[in-house]
Parts: structure tokens; C-alpha cells; sequence
């Protein structure tokens, strides 16, 4: 158990995550369209952390245009560039699963006042 320790934490590159639930945060992706690649920010509210480890991902929630669009990062992701958070959120659950049914501004989380 320890080798497999030992190996994966040459693969992880958010030992400790620097985002929580509830945050705000921009997410900087590469897109590789053929033979070019860009970078694509999705910027959303972090609602759900799963797992540990290398297999550690996190879920981020925006509106588009009056829909809702839900994407699932991988932390150690290659394709990650970088994480920024743009705030911080004020929430006391785990996983934020019911703004999903919230519209506009109900679906927004508060800010953390420290």
C-alpha cells in the first residue's frame, strides 16, 4: 500500500486543494481543436468534492443563457491549467445539490466575510 502512496503522490499536483464547497472559481482549460489549442476559463460555483487522493475531482455549476451546465474536474488533470477562486462562499453543507433547482439569483451562494 505504501508503493502505490509513494507513486501517486508523484502524479498529484493539488496535494491540498485550494478551493472549497461553495466557492467561486474559474477554471482555466486547455482545448485542443485539431492541430491548435486554447484556453477555455468556466467559471462556476464548486457544489461537490468526491474522493481523495489521484482520483480527487470536483464539481462546478453555472447558468448559461438560463440553463443550467454542470462540469466535472478532475483535480490532477493535465488539462487543467490553473484554478483560481474569485470568492469565497458562506455554506454549511457538503454538497450543494439543491441549487440545481434554483433560477437567477437563488442560485447564488453567499459571500464569506472573514
Amino acid at each position: 500500500m505504501n508503493v502505490v502512496n509513494e507513486i501517486e503522490k508523484e502524479f498529484i499536483k493539488y496535494d491540498e486543494l485550494p478551493i472549497k464547497i461553495g466557492d467561486l472559481v474559474q477554471v482555466h482549460v486547455k482545448i485542443i481543436e485539431g492541430k491548435r489549442e486554447r484556453v477555455q476559463v468556466f467559471e462556476g460555483y464548486v457544489i461537490a468534492v468526491k474522493n481523495s487522493g489521484n482520483r480527487r475531482t470536483f464539481r462546478v455549476r453555472r447558468e448559461s443563457y438560463g440553463i443550467g451546465v454542470e462540469r466535472v474536474f478532475p483535480v490532477n488533470s493535465p488539462r487543467i491549467e490553473k484554478i483560481e477562486v474569485v470568492r469565497h462562499g458562506k455554506v454549511c453543507r457538503a454538497k450543494l445539490y439543491y441549487l440545481r433547482d434554483r433560477v437567477g439569483k437563488a442560485a447564488q451562494v453567499k459571500q464569506l466575510i472573514k
